[in-house]
């Protein structure tokens, strides 16, 4: 099914159901629909305040998975989490009515707007969307915007705003952002991971130089200059670039960098010529890369040094990256989704410059797959802290594999213990948290209860 066959079931008249509609990118997916004059319904395993906010729209939400919810649909758009043995899935394959993924739909709803930033990257991607969407706001483009994550500013993860520009977090992960549209494609980096489907790095370069190739000739491919892999995917293409980074020979440059302390800084500089000054409320050089990311998505389509400097100056994070918590016995609770070795290189990078006395990390691996593979990667980052504690492998989507754990990964990490559960893990931080630590919860799982715990 192409993008095409999806627009002529949109323009048929007929009733569009969206099984997971209550999900962080399937509700505003419905929303932005129900307002093209669509017949929208939907389903959900439970209620939510999103739910609610949908039905005051007028749109029809039934609460549980059934086959009868989908009688009458002339086509399902379902959520990743939607498989193949759902009951709506399910019968909506026997009277053959047509299944669309999410990605796809966004993908053609992205056709409608004038300018589609498309933000990718193995590594900082709601960042760098959040710190794009607050660009976007300052200079009142009413713009809608995707992201993976809570951004305060929204108080939520989404926002479906009336002007031509949409900024959508884009997703490499069964190459979902193949069904995207970009005007402009944002590339973070390129780095070994989701070796569960892609066969290597190299398949993984080819993914992320597809999805750049779906940029119109007059659009923009704005990449990390700084990142080996990226430039090397991208190549191929020969196409120009709008290049980013620390270094010389990028278009978008940061210059007179100051990365320690919790207000890093720099001055960037656009084809060498000054254009902007840049200050973060956030932590690490890592995040400074991202607001170079930012600035240039930000400079393709036009927006003013003075939109980009105001709104990354009043950017304050993202829900899960880095985020305060609280503090517990005089030590700062902080919590990251760092899920690679190549994320935790970086936050604890950030963390070094803020002068704590200790680092006590509390880390969940995230799948099986991911520890195997990279897992004397982890074992050096995780070192780096002063006390390290382990919470089991978080599956996702994975069946248990026994021969990897968090046990074995404790065994290769000096002063690493590992928990099967949280409620010791946590006994045990309560135990030796004192005045002038930075207590880390980390990954991508649930091991965010633990800190919760801490400071409640």
């Amino acid at each position: 099914m192409d993008l095409d066959g999806f627009e002529q079931h949109l323009k048929s008249g007929e009733r569009m159901h969206l099984v997971g509609i209550g999900g962080v990118s399937m509700s505003p997916l419905a929303e932005i629909l129900h307002g093209m004059g669509i017949n929208v319904t939907g389903s959900d395993v439970s209620d939510s305040p999103v739910i609610v906010k949908l039905r005051r729209m007028g749109i029809d939400v039934k609460i549980g998975h059934h086959a009868e919810n989908v009688d009458g649909a002339g086509a399902i758009i379902r959520t990743a989490a939607a498989r193949e043995d759902n009951d709506e899935i399910k019968a909506a394959r026997t009277l053959n009515i047509p299944v669309f993924e999410r990605a796809m739909a966004w993908g053609y709803i992205m056709r409608e707007y004038k300018e589609a930033i498309c933000i990718s990257g193995v590594h900082g991607k709601t960042t760098t969307t959040s710190m794009v969407a607050q660009i976007l706001l300052a200079a009142d483009t009413d713009p809608t915007i995707m992201i993976g994550g809570t951004l305060p500013i929204l108080g939520s993860g989404y926002r479906v705003g009336k002007g031509d520009v949409i900024a959508v977090e884009s997703c490499e992960y069964y190459n979902s952002f193949h069904n995207f549209s970009p005007t402009v494609a944002v590339v973070l980096n390129v780095d070994a991971d989701h070796l569960d489907f892609f066969k290597d790095l190299g398949e993984l370069k080819s993914s992320f130089r597809k999805f750049a190739s779906l940029v119109p000739s007059d659009g923009h491919i704005v990449c990390n200059g700084d990142d080996a892999n990226t430039m090397d995917a991208l190549a191929p293409l020969g196409r120009k670039l709008i290049t980013f980074g620390f270094g010389e020979g990028v278009r978008i440059r940061g210059v007179n960098i100051n990365a320690s302390g919790r207000n890093p800084s720099m001055d960037v500089l656009y084809d060498g010529i000054p254009f902007c000054k840049i200050t973060l409320n956030i932590p690490g050089s890592h995040n400074l890369k991202n607001a170079l990311a930012a600035a240039a998505a930000a400079a393709s389509i036009g927006i003013p040094a003075a939109a980009i400097e105001e709104g990354l100056g009043s950017y304050n994070g993202v829900g899960r990256r880095f985020e305060y918590k609280g503090s517990f016995n005089g030590a700062d609770v902080y919590d990251d989704y760092a899920h690679h070795p190549s994320e935790l290189h970086a936050l604890l990078d950030a963390v070094a410059s803020l002068d704590y006395n200790r680092v006590i990390l509390a880390f969940q691996p995230h799948t099986y797959t991911r520890t195997k593979a990279l897992f004397s990667d982890f074992v050096r980052e995780l070192s780096r802290a002063d006390v390290t504690f382990l919470a089991a492998i978080y599956a996702a989507r994975e069946q248990n594999d026994t021969s990897i754990s968090s046990a074995v990964l404790a065994d290769a990490v000096p002063n690493a213990i590992s928990y099967p559960d949280f409620s010791k893990l946590t006994e045990d931080i309560r135990a030796i948290a004192r005045d002038g630590d930075i207590i880390l919860t980390v990954g991508a799982g649930d091991i965010y209860q633990v800190g919760e715990m801490l400071v409640n």
